[in-house]
């Protein structure tokens, strides 16, 4: 291992034979330093630590369709896999806005991304939530793109570093917020809401069976939940009969730190107006794609595809979400759930 001005350091040492925590995985950190024990993850179908696997690229690319000289958005550029294979398509000449809530990744990605040979200017960073799209492309003069992508949902640097508070499988504090200098941590946010108010909000977002209890086991624990490890046990302790590792603990488990995640982060929201001003913001003939993991995220989407066919502002749609391969679900079990629909942009705008 070498520091930042590339003198050796003695990396730290770990308990037992393999590294276990998020911060002892530093080959898995640097991928780039590290190729052969990469490889060694991803055959066994894990997500190295603090890495993201871009799931049904082929497809999205046969959907965009990119073309050199084209302008691209890419709405949730996270790790940059998905911006990368387009960049390579639409260069030279072309431009890709990569948005994203995330201060910590997304200077990570601009470098990784210039140091894979992407020339100065044709990716553009913009720190931003997606539903600020029109105020971007009007600011850069542009009155659309000929392509765009979100990937919905949260990336696997996200997950996999508990410093981030997103998942229950590791203990961290209790944040989830994209952007970590906005907003109501999801500690504050569980200090202040109703239990009438969090019990629609696993409901609504979750379908979580068992919400008022879970509502309610939360609530009484109002101002003393600070970790995720402690929000965890809060909802265990409604199912006193299941055991942590048991298959239908752990889908409530997760199900229930989703639900309080896109509160937090006012996903929905935030989505609901991205399809709103999506037409507007494509060119004629522009071509848009985007990749949900949530039935909430995958139906608004549809709906709202459909309803703009029926005004003609689009061309054409998908029929039908396409899905992962069975080998890609195989490879990659957190693509398991992914959903992916198209438009193209109707013609005559």
């Amino acid at each position: 291992m070498s520091d930042e001005e590339g003198r050796h350091v003695r990396r730290k040492r770990y308990r037992g034979n393999h590294p276990r925590t998020f911060a002892e995985k530093y080959k898995e950190r640097h991928p780039e330093d590290y190729p052969e024990d990469i490889a060694k993850v991803l055959a066994r179908g894990d997500t190295p630590a603090g890495t993201h696997r871009s799931i049904l690229v082929e497809e999205i690319l046969a959907s965009l369709a990119p073309k050199p000289g084209e302008i691209a958005v890419d709405a949730t550029v996270g790790y940059g896999g998905h911006a990368r294979r387009i960049l390579e398509a639409i260069l030279p000449g072309g431009r890709l806005y990569g948005f994203d809530l995330d201060a910590i990744e997304l200077p990570k990605t601009a470098k990784r991304l210039a140091d894979a040979g992407v020339p100065e200017g044709a990716f553009v960073p913009v720190h931003a939530n997606f539903e600020r799209l029109p105020e971007v492309l009007a600011g850069e003069g542009l009155a659309g793109a000929d392509l765009f992508l979100a990937d919905l949902g949260v990336s696997s640097m996200q997950i996999d570093d508990p410093a981030r508070g997103f998942s229950f499988k590791r203990n961290g504090p209790l944040d989830m917020r994209m952007d970590t200098d906005k907003g109501l941590s999801a500690r504050k946010y569980l200090a202040t809401i109703s239990e009438k108010a969090l019990c629609a909000a696993l409901l609504a977002n979750a379908d979580q069976e068992g919400a008022a209890d879970i509502a309610r086991a939360i609530c009484l624990r109002r101002g003393k939940l600070d970790t995720t490890r402690g929000l965890a046990e809060a909802i265990c302790s409604v199912f006193p009969d299941l055991a942590f590792k048991d298959p239908a603990m752990q889908r409530t488990l997760r199900r229930s730190f989703q639900a309080i995640r896109i509160e937090v982060n006012g996903e929905f929201a935030a989505l609901d107006a991205l399809l709103a001003c999506l037409p507007d913001c494509l060119n004629p003939g522009g071509r848009a794609a985007i990749l949900a993991f949530h039935s909430g995220e995958d139906h608004r989407v549809e709906a709202v595809l459909k309803a703009g066919l029926e005004k003609g502002l689009y061309s054409s749609i998908a029929d039908e979400p396409i899905r992962p391969s069975r080998q890609e679900q195989y490879d990659n079990p957190r693509s398991s759930s992914a959903k992916l629909r198209w438009a193209v942009r109707s013609q005559s705008v």
